[in-house]
């Protein structure tokens, strides 16, 4: 058994989008540090930036209703929605730098333009709508937005919705063409190749076991070849831990404070999938409903058109489940291994407040496909069950904390926790991740190499041009980031006959 010692500058653990992103970021800003990947899987992406376990939004706001919250005095809370907006801007123009700078290519392979929807009914429903939609459609971030009550403009968007359709009452939706759809396994793999050309070491089928502080304040991980047992430790100044649920683990290995008293709960998604070219050919979007009462927010129904290997296919979900596996490929044993003295209080609390959500995804894990056609049924009036396979998707574990609002509180979001001296951050949590991966990577740079930074300043600007910039304040901006990055990322029309040459 080997037991051999190795030194580098940086770890990233997992293969996933964000060790991808943070990567990328580093390699541009200090070409000459030595970078390491471990990843347990055969290969990158596999997990949760899978492009078949995650529905492939690039979450801008464009459509999620649960972004934007109807307040007591009626007027609509956008905030968050600006917030998502400007971080996906963020990652867009990351992107365009690397197809500009041809250290990625054929963007169209991971990324396409797809019209966003939300689609409400019921005279309660459809006022809200038309409130989000005047708050909205005012602000910058969101020019281009339109607004219908018509039944006859609806067939035209959504023919597939609308279609046999008995209208029991009002029924509105908004529709916006700069939307997109992202195949961010494909992005993942692409961003690994190109680490992998500029030396970065990557170790497949290989898993953190342990990971301590050494004496002289780098770590050290006790990594572990999955294939045959051997044992090397591997020290580094630098540890990111992006191994999506898996992450929550390794953060309490590591036990710095900063990750005590932190649980977690995993959510599984199943998504209904159709292949059929002649139903897939009369829906072109990705629609968004409302979330079921007592429903947690990652379960906002919606029918999306994808792209996968350059074939589309439909995707209806996602139907919550619930496994103890922090991952999809984990163990059964995940959740109840996560429970330590230091966060058991929390995770009662969340279990005791939780109570509805817990009947709920019981409720969801117990239906049939029959039942889940019923769901899609809502969308689709005629769909039929042969048409339509069940996919299993990801696990997202959702971080479970003490805050203001109480003990054990459940967080929907991303969340990056780090050592006071900046030499380890994990990452935990679920979406918007993957869409917002570049401003998360940036802000988690901020606070573990703020002696950097200033230095760093200009590349990063070069590489993000709105970099430290408010874009409300900046519409100019804000037209100039939309118009280059729709060009290098060849976002025109889909189904416009006139096609912008390859990069």
């Amino acid at each position: 058994m080997s037991n051999r010692q190795t030194k580098t500058d940086v770890i990233l653990i997992g293969a996933g989008i964000m060790s991808a992103t943070l990567g990328s970021l580093l390699k541009e800003l200090v070409p000459d540090w030595e970078i390491t990947v471990i990843e347990r899987l055969a290969s990158a992406g596999e997990e949760s930036s899978n492009e078949w376990n995650n529905a492939g939004t690039g979450h801008s706001s464009l459509c999620e209703l649960n972004y934007t919250v109807e307040k007591p005095d009626g007027l609509v809370d956008i905030s968050k929605a600006i917030k998502v907006n400007e971080e996906y801007q963020v990652s867009k123009q990351f992107w365009s730098y690397l197809v500009e700078s041809k250290l990625i290519r054929n963007p169209r392979d991971f990324i396409t333009p797809l019209p966003h929807m939300s689609l409400v009914q019921g005279e309660k429903d459809v006022t809200f709508l038309k409130k989000r939609f005047e708050a909205l459609s005012n602000n910058p971030l969101f020019q281009g937005m339109e607004f219908s009550e018509d039944p006859g403009k609806l067939l035209e968007w959504i023919p597939l919705i609308m279609k046999d359709r008995t209208l029991n009452g009002p029924i509105a939706a908004t529709r916006i063409e700069s939307g997109t759809d992202v195949n961010f396994g494909a992005l993942t793999r692409m961003l690994f190749a190109h680490l992998k050309s500029k030396n970065v070491e990557i170790k497949y089928k290989h898993n953190v076991d342990d990971i301590k502080r050494a004496s002289d304040g780098s770590w050290e991980l006790k990594v572990r070849n999955v294939d045959n047992g051997a044992i090397e430790r591997r020290t580094a100044k630098f540890v990111f831990i992006g191994g999506g649920g898996g992450s929550l683990h390794l953060l309490q290995k590591s036990g710095i404070p900063e990750g005590k008293g932190i649980g977690g709960f995993p959510v599984s998604g199943i998504f209904m999938v159709c292949q059929k070219p002649e139903i897939v050919a009369q829906h072109h979007a990705k629609v968004y409903g409302q979330a079921p009462v007592g429903a947690p927010p990652m379960s906002v129904p919606h029918l999306d058109t994808r792209f996968i290997d350059k074939k589309e296919s439909l995707f209806f979900g996602p139907f919550a489940g619930f496994s103890p596996k922090f991952l999809k490929n984990g163990s059964m044993m995940d959740l109840l291994a996560s429970v330590k003295t230091d966060n058991l209080v929390t995770m009662m609390a969340a279990g005791v407040k939780n109570m509805s959500l817990t009947q709920y995804l019981i409720k969801e894990v117990m239906q049939s496909k029959e039942q889940r056609m019923e769901a899609l049924r809502q969308f689709v009036p005629n769909a039929k069950s042969e048409d339509w396979e069940l996919v299993i998707a990801g696990q997202r574990v959702q971080v479970i904390k003490d805050t203001a609002a109480g003990k054990g509180t459940l967080q929907f979001g991303t969340e990056v926790i780090n050592a006071a001296d900046g030499s380890i951050a994990a990452l935990l949590g679920a979406s918007p991740g993957a869409s917002t991966a570049v401003s998360v990577m940036l802000e988690l740079m901020e606070k573990c190499f703020p002696q950097h930074i200033k230095a760093w300043e200009p590349k990063i600007k070069e590489m993000i041009p709105s970099y430290g910039v408010p874009l409300l304040k900046n519409p100019e901006l804000i037209r100039e980031i939309h118009t280059s990055t729709a060009r290098t990322l060849e976002l025109n029309s889909e189904r416009d006959p006139v096609k912008q040459a390859s990069y």
